[in-house]
């Protein structure tokens, strides 16, 4: 009986460590599955981005280029000789003044030169003025320079015989608002000189702190002067000269591209909601979700305009080219957008309710003067986005054409009341009355861009330019 009581064991173990490696063998399977599966994914979101916008691998591979142009001026010239330590900066200087756009790699880059400049001047007077204090008053000294200039917190030191140093740890080391650091705060400093804020406090403090333990400080200045000066022309050299991406360009784009897209909204309402034949269900309609973008472009626009002003002359734009002018476009275009917006919540809110016709030919009539509305609108936007997309002169618009509509919208709404049908009466009125400021903001864009193209010295076409009428009366 004892050896097949063994052989039944050695079954159940042989059965069991089967059973055991099989399990492993899936949960393997699972996990390189799954691995799989996140590779392919992450590749294809990589192979989006690509395609959504090559600049960005073009990006990529310049600031390789730069990395490596420097790390060639280390290798190979005797540029760096002697400055050990400082040569770092060169290449912390090009992982972070390099930017996607010439204005803003030019901006950063100017911004750390200078703020660098500026912070190892005041460093080296300060450690002149440190030094008369003598040996035991100069790290106090030092520290309340560090102090007004900087926060920075520093770990106490323990058990120190030196009076000094444990004085200079105490006030380096305090919680306390400095100067430069309040002055982040100011809206007009954080929106443009924030980087240069924090760079003019980084170098002030190394500078500062590094002058207690370094003998030549002017020297230890100078290398880092130089050696970030080395990094932004890197930069500089690279962004401008190999695939450069203008920000200016991506404005005066942007500009055309929402001008397009408020143009594809009036479209879309001209033939899907006062067309002969307009559609019963508009929800989910892509013409309905065109002004989104608009609305969200501020930060975007903003962005460029900043950057815009670095840049030099290039293309088209040259120098002291009104780009503010592109921001007061932006806030017209959004304005444009927001009525846009109330028109779309309306209309696909009154499809989803019937209201009664009190007078059918009167409706037919709306109809037909709210399909002109948009479609008028939609060909005036049109034009002036291609105005500004290829820089020429845009054509005149009719100065009496919101005046001439808001006397047509009384018109249909007196000519409702009289059938007593209220419904009706606030729903046409509601429709024409938003119609309305879209056509009126739309006046206000086209004189934004024959403001732009007169400032920019767009160029003026040979051929006849008719006006943009709006006749919403026959």
């Amino acid at each position: 009986m004892e050896p097949q009581t063994t052989e039944s064991n050695n079954g159940s173990a042989g059965e069991g460590s089967a059973g055991f490696l099989a399990s492993c063998r899936d949960r393997l399977r699972s996990a390189s599955d799954g691995l799989r599966c996140a590779v392919a994914g992450f590749a294809g979101k990589l192979a989006r981005i690509a395609r959504d916008d090559p600049r960005r691998v073009a990006h990529s591979l310049k600031v390789g280029l730069a990395l490596t142009l420097v790390s060639v001026f280390y290798y190979v010239t005797p540029l760096f000789n002697g400055w050990g330590d400082s040569t770092i900066s060169a290449v912390i200087t090009v992982v972070f003044v390099m930017e996607f756009t010439v204005g803003a790699t030019l901006s950063k880059g100017l911004y750390r030169v200078l703020a660098t400049l500026a912070a190892g001047s005041l460093a080296v007077g300060a450690h002149l003025v440190a030094r008369l204090c003598g040996g035991d008053g100069e790290p106090i000294v030092l520290a309340v320079f560090v102090f007004l200039v900087g926060k920075h917190v520093h770990p106490p030191i323990q058990n120190s015989r030196c009076v000094s140093t444990r004085v200079f740890t105490l006030v380096h080391g305090g919680p306390a608002a400095s100067a430069a650091t309040f002055s982040r705060f100011i809206p007009e400093v954080k929106a443009r000189y924030d980087y240069g804020v924090v760079i003019f406090i980084l170098t002030f403090a190394l500078v500062t702190v590094s002058s207690y333990r370094v003998e030549d400080l002017i020297e230890f200045a100078h290398e880092r002067v130089t050696t970030i000066a080395v990094g932004v022309a890197t930069c500089l050299f690279t962004t401008v000269f190999v695939c450069p991406v203008w920000a200016g360009e991506d404005l005066h784009n942007l500009t055309a591209g929402n001008l397009d897209k408020l143009a594809e909204f009036l479209e879309g309402m001209e033939s899907e909601c006062f067309g002969e034949n307009p559609s019963e269900k508009l929800e989910g309609r892509a013409f309905l979700q065109v002004y989104r973008s608009v609305l969200n472009s501020k930060a975007a626009e903003d962005s460029l305009c900043a950057f815009a002003r670095w840049e030099p002359i290039h293309g088209k734009f040259r120098f002291h080219h009104p780009w503010s002018q592109y921001q007061k476009i932006g806030v017209l275009c959004r304005q444009c957008a927001s009525s846009m917006e109330a028109l779309a919540s309306y209309v696909v809110t009154s499809r989803k309710s019937q209201y009664p016709e009190a007078n059918s030919e009167l409706c037919v009539k709306v109809g037909a003067a709210c399909g002109a509305m948009s479609s008028r609108s939609a060909k005036a936007l049109g034009e002036l986005s291609s105005a500004v997309r290829t820089m020429t002169m845009p054509s005149p618009t009719n100065d009496d054409m919101p005046a001439a509509i808001g006397t047509t919208t009384n018109d249909f709404i007196a000519e409702l009341s009289e059938d007593a049908a209220l419904l009706q009466v606030v729903h046409v009125a509601a429709i024409v009355s938003l119609l309305s400021d879209i056509v009126t903001q739309t006046k206000r864009i086209a004189e934004a861009v024959d403001d732009l193209a007169r400032l920019a010295r767009f160029e003026r076409t040979e051929r006849t330019r008719n006006a943009v009428v709006v006749n919403i009366e026959d």
